[in-house]
């Protein structure tokens, strides 16, 4: 994060919008907007956005499956396979 650039007065968003979303833009690179003095919003390009927002979804997934491990709510690899390959040819 560059402080200078990366973090904006609210004044600044309402005076330069279209500047601040170029700058967002072109170096993917998000802005905090403060309100007297305390940061209130973040303002982010579309993609970075959601590839956050995968990594995100990629996360919980990885969080799921470790509780499920935990658990013991596991099943064997050739128990799988078989499975798999039992429904496939049907035999």
């Amino acid at each position: 994060m560059h402080l200078s650039s990366d973090i904006k007065p609210v004044t600044y968003l309402k005076s330069r919008a279209a500047d601040l979303l170029k700058q967002i833009n072109d170096t993917h690179r998000p802005v905090i907007i403060t309100q007297n003095g305390e940061p209130k919003a973040v303002l982010q390009d579309p993609a970075s956005y959601e590839n956050m927002r995968n990594a995100i979804g990629i996360l919980k997934l990885i969080s799921l499956g470790e509780e499920e491990i935990r658990a013991g709510k596991v099943v064997d690899q050739d128990a799988v396979f078989a499975a798999l390959e039992e429904g496939l040819t049907g035999k």
